[in-house]
């Protein structure tokens, strides 16, 4: 007789075997847990499953997308007329920038009062208002409803009928309206009307950096870029988290020094450990042995045909770093990776999904050669960059591996285990900060 590989003969010695060998298989620890549970207080070991639950997922968009946090919608540039708007998410939910006529910006929900119905089509345009194909149902740009076919029924043979009932009041079924909160040109929103101010939930260490890009000068927007990625939003959060790989995965960043281990470098967290910044400043590039030794990114040999790529002129607002990323939990990271400048909005759309959406911009004072230069060093970045799809592909191959064996968890003990601040990239202490924020809020 044969079970699980293992041959048994007759007689009681070997029944009692067989016995202990059906005992021990059924009790292994499932690959597949039905009750999974996050032991322990830490966050340097983040179990797989965190990537995989779509009832967590659902539970994430509540805590951290509708509830208790502002969201990045877009820029002030991209609406500059009244009438402007454009579809973006908060989350899943489809919702519409749109500016004002007396210049402040709305932000509703694209989802009809009436049926339902994702009225809203183009992604971005001009209106005096915005009408359900549906049913005619017809808003305001501030998402009143203004006017509903047949309200007061359709007169016939010398009498009324339909209609809406006499109970039925305009002011009560016009589009939900989120909060809204700008800066610096930059606009947030938020379906949670009781929400701190924006500088509260930014605090006074990452204001700092913010305010250091959206200076209150005026932006220029210079183009977009969209993919789809298959991998756990929190990922691209944790990507921008994690100076630990750029000079390990990224070619660009290890030869040409843009961001490698022995930069000069400090990582600042919020007090909640959510939102983080990055700040570095370009090397002088070549081979220094303690960081490229045995590191295949490293490419001694490759050179520019175009050095336009690399052409960096400083600008006064650094303030001395030549990069900072700035990641603001949940959807927004901030880039500026010498002079190229770009919002990243992390759209989630599943477990296992999410749109990223960069916005490149500059500034309406720069000179045609400085937008030029900008533009060009843009192709660092997005879906095909030379630095950035090496990120697109790395997410979802780790998406792969935590769905076949979702009860294993992950090592983030680069640096320890603790959470603060450092001035050195060999660390992975914002991730464990979020992490430490995220059990927080989700309970787990």
């Amino acid at each position: 007789m044969q079970f699980d590989g293992f041959t048994y003969n007759a007689g009681l010695p070997t029944i009692a075997a067989f016995q202990l060998k059906c005992q021990t298989f059924m009790t292994q620890t499932s690959v597949f847990p039905a009750d999974p549970k996050w032991e322990g207080e830490g966050t340097s070991r983040i179990p797989f499953w965190a990537y995989t639950r779509e009832d967590l997922y659902k539970k994430e968009l509540d805590r951290f997308f509708y509830n208790g946090h502002w969201c990045y919608v877009g820029l002030e540039a991209e609406i500059p007329n009244a009438g402007d708007f454009r579809r973006t998410v908060v989350g899943e939910r489809s919702v519409i920038m749109v500016r004002d006529p007396d210049g402040s910006i709305n932000v509703i929900e694209n989802v009809c009062a009436h049926r339902g119905m994702r009225f809203c089509r183009e992604r971005h345009g001009q209106a005096k208002d915005f009408l359900c194909p549906y049913h005619q149902w017809n808003y305001s740009v501030k998402g009143d409803l203004q006017g509903v076919p047949f309200r007061r029924g359709v007169k016939q043979d010398g009498k009324i009928n339909g209609g809406m009932p006499k109970e039925f009041k305009l002011e009560e079924h016009g589009l939900t309206k989120l909060k809204v909160a700008t800066r610096g040109g930059v606009v947030f929103a938020s379906f949670d009307h009781d929400i701190e101010p924006l500088e509260a939930f930014l605090g006074p260490t990452i204001l700092g950096y913010f305010d250091r890009t959206f200076n209150c000068r005026n932006l220029k927007i210079l183009g977009y870029r969209r993919q789809r990625i298959p991998g756990n939003w929190k990922l691209m959060q944790e990507n921008i988290k994690d100076p630990y790989h750029p000079g390990l995965l990224h070619t660009w960043f290890s030869t040409f020094g843009l961001w490698r281990a022995d930069n000069k470098s400090e990582l600042k967290m919020d007090n909640q450990y959510r939102h983080a910044a990055m700040i570095s400043t370009r090397g002088e590039g070549g081979k220094n042995a303690d960081v490229v030794s045995g590191v295949d990114s490293f490419k001694d040999t490759m050179t520019l045909n175009d050095m336009r790529l690399l052409d960096i002129v400083p600008e006064a607002w650094w303030n001395g770093p030549t990069a900072v990323m700035t990641t603001i939990f949940p959807s927004l990271i901030i880039q500026q990776q010498v002079n190229s400048v770009s919002t990243r909005h992390i759209q989630p759309n599943g477990h296992g999904s999410f749109d990223f959406v960069w916005t490149h911009f500059g500034f309406e004072d720069d000179t045609p050669e400085m937008e030029q230069r900008r533009l060009i060093q843009a192709n660092l970045f997005g879906p095909a960059g030379f630095v950035s799809a090496d990120d697109g592909e790395v997410i979802e191959w780790s998406q792969e591996g935590f769905e076949q064996k979702p009860a294993h968890r992950t090592v983030v003990e680069m640096g320890g285990f603790e959470v603060e601040d450092a001035d050195h990239m060999v660390t992975e202490t914002l991730i464990r900060g979020m992490y430490k924020y995220w059990r927080k809020v989700m309970g787990e």
